[in-house]
Parts: structure tokens; C-alpha cells; sequence
């Protein structure tokens, strides 16, 4: 075989090799590529907002080695609540953290989790969504794509404003930034507020430039947005609990095998406990970190008037959170 042969012979070799590697059907046992899911969060390392899926990807990983591989994706790179439920939905994002409030556009049921002054603490907030209404919220978002492995509590929400308000009567005017729900729009219309609905992930600034005087947030995304530079002052109102959910998105749900969900399921239960534990210290500490830097906190006075204003909100969406008979299910519920 001369020199010029032997060349051709051996890349014609290798070219067949190489084609057959391709084309031939996978050796049986050989181990699998991991299966890659995107998850977002609003906050670093430091917040129980990360912190869960931290743990939750580490359950999986003990229960189902190498099956899967967690990107998640930190400080909200991939936008605000409402962002990340479209990219969920549509499979560009496979599992996010989400209040209730961000998730009502598609199913306005949830919003009795946030009816005004319904809830007398945390523990009552957990056992209405570890019971029936939270079961038929489930199913309700898993019908819109959202598979909700659990129920978190963010904490109650809070007034935050650029100068001390302790009465209703005071928001007259005010430009507050509102979630983009129908239901926290009516609430402060109804105290002579003009809501304006912009993502959180923008809110810092809105506040800064004057595209609105107040809010309403959690004490743990206060700190966490340092928004006690913009809307210092913080009063206690605890007006809704802020209730959300560990979620996937279907196309990714729909891909898991019986075993696989039963895992997700469990280590997002287990998440959500983990997660609202953190809250509890978190919120302490928020609080700290925003009176070092400024942040005022006040009672807020003739609590019966917020109250009063308040409970409007029930009456005009008893129907469409299923009844004033199911409200009261819920503000009785032990």
C-alpha cells in the first residue's frame, strides 16, 4: 500500500468510525446527561429567597444523584415575579419562589390569601393553605402551568413611606407603588391613595425619582432592596401575610417521572418549612440593617379606621375568591 493508499485508508477509517458514534442507539447503562432546570430568585446568597432552593437542590441531589443540575439564577436577572411566571409558563424558566399576589392574573382565586386584615398570624395562614383552600388553589395554578410543590409565608406587609404615616387619612394623594393586582389597587384607592403598578425589580427606583411616595413590602424585601434609602419610614400595619408558593413550570413537571415529582414535591415541602423559619429571623434582622442605615419604624394609629377602609376590599371580591361564606371559613379557621 503506497503512502498516498494508506492516508486515504485511514481517514475513510476514522470518518466511518466518527459516523458510526453518532448514528448508533445509546449503549444501555451508560449513565445520563443531567437534566438542567433554570431557577430564579430576586435576592443573593444572604436571603431565604435563595436559601431554599439551596437546600432544595441539595435533597434532590441526596435522593437522585446526578439526575439534575441546578442553575439558579440569583439577585433577579431574569426580572420580576410576573417575568419569571411568563418564562415558567412558557419553559424558559423551569421553578421560581412567588407571592400569591403576582400569580392572581391567571387565577384570581388566590387573592383570599390576601384579602386585608383576614389573617390573625402565621400559623393561621399555614393551616388554611395546608387544608382544603389550599388544595384547590393547587389545582387552580397547576390548570395555568404552575406546579406548586409548596406554600411559603413571606411575612406580613408593612407601609413604607418617605415621611411618617400613621392614619389612613394621610395616604390622600400619595402615589403608591402597588403589586400589579387588581386587588392591592382597590385597597389603596379606598384610602384615597393613587396606586401605580410597577415590577418590583424597578420599584427602587421609582421611589427615588418620584414616580411614587410609598409602598407596601415585607420587612425582610425591604432590607433586601434597600428601599429604607428611598422610603425610610416603615409602619407595622401587617395589613395582608404574604403568602407564596414554591413552583414548576409544566413543560418541566411534565417531563418527570412519578418518582421524580414525588422527590420535587417532598424537598419543596421541606424547602417551605426551612423557608418560613428563615423569614422569622431574617425580618429581625432586616430591621436591623434598616435603622442602621436610616429606616424609622411607627405604630400605626386608629387601627379600626385601616380597618374599616380595608375591609371594602371583602365585599368587592367575595365573589370572586368564592363567597363571603368561604371568606369566613377563613377568618374562623382555628
Amino acid at each position: 500500500m503506497t503512502l498516498v493508499d494508506r492516508r486515504t485508508f485511514l481517514l475513510g477509517t476514522a470518518a466511518a468510525t466518527a459516523a458510526t458514534a453518532l448514528f448508533a442507539p445509546p449503549v444501555i447503562g451508560r449513565a445520563r446527561a443531567a437534566t438542567r432546570l433554570t431557577v430564579a430568585s430576586l435576592f443573593g446568597d444572604d436571603k431565604p429567597e435563595t436559601k431554599i432552593w439551596l437546600r432544595i437542590r441539595d435533597i434532590v441531589e441526596e435522593r437522585l444523584p446526578g439526575e439534575f443540575a441546578f442553575n439558579i439564577v440569583r439577585s433577579g436577572a431574569l426580572g420580576g415575579e410576573k417575568e419569571v411566571a411568563e418564562g415558567v409558563r412558557l419553559g424558559s424558566i423551569q421553578a421560581s419562589l412567588s407571592t400569591v399576589s403576582a400569580l392572581s392574573g391567571w387565577v384570581p382565586e388566590v387573592q383570599i390569601l390576601d384579602l386585608p386584615f383576614l389573617f390573625r398570624d402565621a400559623a393561621h395562614v399555614r393551616t388554611v393553605v395546608e387544608g382544603e383552600i389550599g388544595r384547590d388553589l393547587s389545582a387552580r395554578l397547576e390548570a395555568q402551568n404552575f406546579a406548586v410543590g409548596g406554600f411559603i409565608n413571606y411575612g406580613a406587609r408593612h407601609l413604607l413611606a418617605k415621611e411618617e404615616i400613621t392614619r389612613p387619612d394621610q395616604l390622600a394623594g400619595k402615589r403608591i407603588r402597588v403589586i400589579q393586582s387588581p386587588l392591592h389597587t382597590e385597597l389603596w384607592s379606598a384610602f384615597g391613595a393613587s396606586p401605580v403598578g410597577i415590577p418590583i425589580t424597578e420599584t427602587y427606583n421609582a421611589l427615588a425619582s418620584g414616580v411614587a411616595d410609598a409602598m407596601d413590602l415585607t420587612k425582610s424585601a425591604y432590607a433586601g432592596f434597600k428601599l429604607y434609602e428611598v422610603v425610610p419610614d416603615l409602619t407595622e400595619t401587617a395589613h395582608i401575610w404574604a403568602s407564596g408558593v414554591v413552583y414548576y413550570g409544566s413543560p418541566f413537571w411534565n417531563g418527570l417521572t412519578d418518582e421524580q415529582r414525588a422527590v420535587f414535591i417532598d424537598a419543596s415541602r421541606e424547602g417551605a418549612t426551612y423557608f418560613n423559619e428563615l423569614i422569622v429571623a431574617d425580618e429581625v434582622a432586616s430591621i436591623e440593617i434598616a435603622k442602621a442605615n436610616g429606616g424609622r419604624v411607627v405604630q400605626p394609629a386608629d387601627r379600626e379606621a385601616w380597618e374599616a377602609g380595608a375591609r371594602r376590599v371583602w365585599s368587592s371580591f367575595a365573589e370572586i375568591v368564592g363567597g363571603e361564606n368561604r371568606i369566613e371559613a377563613v377568618r374562623t379557621a382555628a
